[in-house]
């Protein structure tokens, strides 16, 4: 057990490491971390969208004297509630792995607010965004910021006195996940590369390269290990996310090989220790990607069309199951 308790804001985890914490960590609510030392200042990811994110940035300032100027901005990876609020982190010098750069550049914020907006207009796919995300986030008036700065597998960073290493173990989560070591603190900021008791979600695979990825994390001489969502953990929420994708990748290659279409198979699979995981309806969209790793001739599937699957499955079973 970690000894954060698991409470909305900034919390100092020692020596100038920080983690910003946003439960209960479900659909667009990330977490983020601040790296201080000697007046320096290296953030770890942005929100999704501007007002949390000037929220965040207030209270770093007020908590963190020197987070009034952040020097460098990481960007774990492209999803939007990680990089939201870059605009608002101006003169930061803003670094990302070269492939969630490429991807971040692309992104259209106006889409996320037509989204918001018209979800009656996207059937049952704009209808599971409304739920989860349209009514919680503010999508309005963001300008994307994409990355300054990119890098290929690693790069060493120095915050004042503290080696920061960026390590991009992906595709994973997406095509590029990087966590953030800070050796001399044994922590390490994981971005979307773990899910503390939140189920996590296969936007690109292969799922073998993101159980690589936990055995990377276990290896780290760590004790204190900040996800992408979810309380502060330990090595123990790695040894269950690895637990999980193992257990959804043997029961799916076990439905495919029967002939069970991914969409059934995903209704089908028990979670059993997982259960108690919010947005369990993530397993469709991690059967699908499996199914296709595993040689289905699926369709393209848009992320509306994904969300419309996931969200019959919430209809079916709940948040939980």
């Amino acid at each position: 057990m970690t000894r954060w308790p698991y409470t909305h804001g900034l919390h100092d985890l020692g020596n100038g490491s920080f983690a910003y914490l946003q439960p209960d960590g479900t659909w667009g609510w990330s977490n983020a971390g601040l790296i201080e030392s000697r007046g320096e200042t290296l953030l770890v990811d942005t929100l999704m969208g501007l007002d949390i994110t000037r929220n965040m940035l207030d209270e770093m300032r007020r908590k963190v004297p020197a987070a009034a100027r952040i020097g460098k901005l990481v960007n774990t990876h492209s999803n939007p509630d990680h990089v939201l609020g870059n605009e608002l982190v101006k003169g930061a010098e803003i670094i990302s792995g070269r492939a969630a750069a490429e991807e971040i550049a692309r992104m259209n914020p106006a889409g996320f607010k037509r989204m918001a907006d018209d979800w009656q207009q996207l059937g049952e796919g704009g209808e599971f965004f409304h739920e989860t995300m349209g009514v919680q986030f503010d999508f309005s008036g963001v300008t994307i910021v994409p990355p300054t700065r990119t890098f290929e597998r690693e790069l060493t960073l120095t915050v004042g006195e503290k080696t920061v290493r960026l390590i991009d173990l992906g595709p994973a989560h997406t095509t590029s996940d990087t966590i953030v070591h800070v050796p001399s603190d044994r922590t390490v900021f994981t971005g979307d590369i773990l899910f503390n008791a939140a189920t996590p979600i296969m936007w690109a695979g292969p799922i073998e390269n993101w159980i690589r990825a936990c055995d990377y994390l276990l290896e780290l001489d760590v004790e204190t290990i900040v996800p992408g969502h979810g309380p502060i953990a330990d090595r123990d929420a790695v040894r269950a996310q690895k637990r999980y994708f193992k257990h959804v990748r043997e029961e799916a290659w076990r439905n495919y090989e029967a002939g069970v279409g991914w969409e059934e198979a995903a209704a089908s699979i028990a979670l059993g220790e997982f259960a108690g995981w919010g947005d369990a309806e993530r397993i469709v969209a991690n059967v699908r990607a499996l199914y296709q790793q595993f040689g289905a001739n699926l369709p393209p599937a848009t992320v509306p069309e994904i969300f419309g699957a996931m969200g019959r499955w919430r209809k079916r079973f709940g948040r939980h199951r």
